[in-house]
C-alpha cells in the first residue's frame, strides 16, 4: 500500500458527501430568498466542512486503533492505522493539519457571520476530536447519530445560511437542515449496525450495540423516510423543493429493503455507499427545487 492511497483511504471518500451536500442546499436556499450568493463564501464553506470531516475521520481512524476497537475481525473497510499503512503519529499529525485548514478556510465565514460563527466553529473543532477521542468520546457513548444530526444538519446548513444572510429565521432554513441531517444520520447508523457485535465486545456503546438490530432498523426508517414526510412542508414555501426530491424515493426504498434483508456484516459496506449516493441525490434535487422559480 503506497502512502498516497493510504491517506486517500484514511479520509474515507464515501463519507464526504455529508460535507458537500449541506453547503449545496444552504447556498440554494439563500439564492431562493436573496437572489444572490457569495461564491467565495460557498467555496470557503466547502473547504472548511471538508477539512473538518477529514479531521474527524482521521481522529476516528487512530483513536479506534488505540482503543482496540479496530481489530482483524473488523467488518468495515480497512483502516490505515490498524493496517499499519500509516503510523499513529502520522495520522494524528494529519488530523491537526486538517483542523488547521478548517480554521483558515473558515475564517472568511467568521468574518461574515461574526461571533455566532466563532462559537459554531469552535464547537465544530471540539466535536471533530471529541467524536472518538478524549475522555468522553461521543461515538462510544451512543451519541454518534445525534452528533451527525447536529453538526452535519443543523450547524452545517443552518450555520451556513446564517453566514450568508445574517439571519436565523430564513423560511425553510431549519427544515432543510433537519432533512439533510437526518439523511446523514443514515450513514453513521448503517456503520454502527454493521459493527454492532464488534463494538459490544470492545466496549463501544453505540445505539446499535445497546439496543440491537430492530431498534436500528426503526431508527434508519425514520432517518431515511422522515425527510420525505417533512418535504411536504415545502409546498407553501417552494413547491418544487417538495416535489423534486421525491424522485430519490425509489433509491431510499431499495436501500431500506436491502438493510432489512442484510444481516450485520461486511455486505453492508456496499449499502453505506448507496446511502452516501442517496444523500447526494436528495440534496441535489432539493437544491434544484429551491432554485426553480
Amino acid at each position: 500500500m503506497n502512502k498516497t492511497r493510504a491517506w486517500l483511504l484514511a479520509t474515507r471518500p464515501r463519507t464526504l458527501t455529508a460535507t458537500a451536500t449541506p453547503v449545496l442546499v444552504g447556498a440554494a436556499l439563500t439564492w431562493h430568498h436573496a437572489g444572490a450568493v457569495d461564491p467565495f463564501l460557498v467555496l470557503c464553506a466547502v473547504l472548511c466542512t471538508l477539512s473538518l470531516q477529514i479531521a474527524t475521520n482521521l481522529v476516528n481512524d487512530v483513536s479506534d486503533f488505540q482503543k482496540g476497537t479496530d481489530t482483524a475481525e473488523r467488518l468495515g473497510p480497512r483502516r490505515a492505522t490498524a493496517q499499519g499503512w500509516l503510523s499513529p503519529a502520522a495520522v494524528w499529525t494529519g488530523a491537526v493539519v486538517a483542523l488547521a485548514l478548517a480554521v483558515v478556510t473558515g475564517f472568511p465565514l467568521i468574518q461574515a457571520g461574526g461571533w455566532p460563527l466563532v462559537l459554531l466553529g469552535a464547537a465544530s473543532l471540539v466535536a471533530a476530536v471529541a467524536y472518538t477521542a478524549g475522555p468522553f468520546p461521543l461515538a462510544y457513548l451512543g451519541l454518534g447519530e445525534l452528533f451527525v444530526l447536529v453538526f452535519f444538519g443543523w450547524v452545517a446548513v443552518g450555520g451556513f445560511v446564517y453566514a450568508l444572510t445574517l439571519r436565523w429565521d430564513v423560511p425553510g432554513q431549519w427544515l432543510a437542515a433537519t432533512q439533510i441531517g437526518a439523511l446523514s444520520v443514515v450513514m453513521i447508523a448503517i456503520n454502527n449496525l454493521r459493527d454492532m457485535e464488534g463494538d459490544r465486545q470492545s466496549g463501544k456503546h453505540t445505539l446499535a450495540a445497546r439496543y440491537g438490530r430492530g431498534f436500528m432498523l426503526a431508527l434508519l426508517a425514520a432517518a431515511l423516510f422522515g425527510p420525505y414526510v417533512l418535504g411536504g412542508l415545502w409546498l407553501q414555501l417552494a413547491p418544487a423543493a417538495a416535489m423534486l426530491p421525491v424522485l430519490a424515493l425509489p433509491l431510499a426504498g431499495k436501500l431500506f429493503h436491502n438493510l432489512c434483508h442484510t444481516p450485520p456484516s461486511a455486505a453492508m459496506n456496499a449499502l453505506l455507499g448507496k446511502a452516501s449516493l442517496h444523500l447526494l441525490l436528495f440534496g441535489f434535487l432539493l437544491a434544484v427545487g429551491l432554485l426553480w422559480r
